[in-house]
C-alpha cells in the first residue's frame, strides 16, 4: 500500500496489523479506484490520520498497542470522515460500543471484499451529504421532503405524529449508517430515556405499518439485531 497519497484518488487508510488483510484488502481498494494507506498499530495510526487526512478510514479492534475503540475515540476529535470497524469481535457489546463512540459501521471479519466496499461506499456518501440536509430523500415509493417536513407514499401524504417524524429523520439522515438504540433515544427523547428501547419497537412498529409495503418484511427500516436500526434509502 501507499505511504502517501499524490494523486486525485480517494484515499483510504487501512488500519490493521494483519499483514494478509493489508494485502487482500489494499489490491482491492486500488481495482476500485481508491488509493489504500497502511498503518500497521493504533498509534501509527492515529498519526496517519493526521497527517494524511484520508477520506475514509477502515479501524481493525485488535491492535497490538492499544483497543480500537480507543483509536476511534481518539479519532473523533480531530477527524470527522467516515470510520469503519472491521472486527473479527462479534459480540453486539463490541458493535454497540463502537458505534457509540463515532463509527460509522461496523463489519465481521472474516467479511467479504464486495460487502465491504458497498458499506464504505455508502459510509462515504451519507459524510457527503452530511454537509447539506435539505432536499428529499427518497426510499422506494417514499419520499421525505426535509424542506416542508412532508412524507409522502407513492405521492400520498402519510400523516406521522411529531414524535414519528423525529425518529425518522434522524434515521433518514444517516443515509443507511447504523444508530444505536442509545443514539436514537438520547437523540428523540433525552438521556434520561436513552435505556428505554421499547419506545423505539414501538415507534419503529408504527412507522413500518405507515411505510412498508411489507412491515413484516422491512425494506426501508431495517433492524440491526441487538445494536439499533438502519434506513435504507436509494442511494444507499
Amino acid at each position: 500500500m501507499s505511504s502517501l497519497g499524490t494523486g486525485a484518488r480517494q484515499r483510504i487508510l487501512v488500519i490493521d496489523d494483519e499483514p494478509q488483510i493489508h494485502r487482500f484488502l489494499g489490491p482491492a481498494l486500488e481495482a476500485a479506484g481508491y488509493e489504500p494507506l497502511r498503518a500497521d498499530g493504533g498509534q501509527e495510526g492515529l498519526r496517519a490520520i493526521a497527517l494524511w487526512s484520508p477520506d475514509a478510514v477502515v479501524l481493525d479492534l485488535g491492535l497490538p498497542d492499544m483497543d480500537g475503540k480507543d483509536v476511534l475515540e481518539k479519532a473523533r476529535a480531530f477527524y470527522d470522515g467516515p470510520i469503519l470497524i472491521l472486527s473479527a469481535r462479534d459480540r453486539e457489546i463490541e458493535k454497540i460500543e463502537a458505534l457509540d463512540r463515532g463509527a460509522n459501521d461496523y463489519i465481521e471479519k472474516p467479511f467479504g471484499v464486495g460487502e465491504l466496499l458497498a458499506r464504505l461506499r455508502a459510509a462515504m456518501r451519507q459524510a457527503g451529504r452530511a454537509e447539506a440536509p435539505s432536499g428529499p430523500i427518497r426510499a422506494g415509493d417514499v419520499e421525505i421532503d426535509l424542506d416542508k417536513r412532508r412524507v409522502t407514499r407513492a405521492g400520498e401524504a402519510v400523516k406521522l405524529s411529531p414524535r414519528e417524524y423525529d425518529v425518522l429523520i434522524r434515521l433518514a439522515l444517516g443515509h443507511g449508517k447504523v444508530l444505536t438504540h442509545k443514539e436514537l433515544l438520547t437523540a428523540v427523547w433525552g438521556p434520561a430515556h436513552a435505556r428505554d428501547t421499547q419506545y423505539l419497537r414501538v415507534f419503529i412498529g408504527q412507522l413500518r405499518q405507515k411505510l412498508e409495503a411489507d412491515p413484516a418484511s422491512p425494506k426501508l427500516l431495517r433492524t440491526e439485531p441487538g445494536v439499533g436500526y438502519r434506513f435504507v434509502d436509494d442511494a444507499s
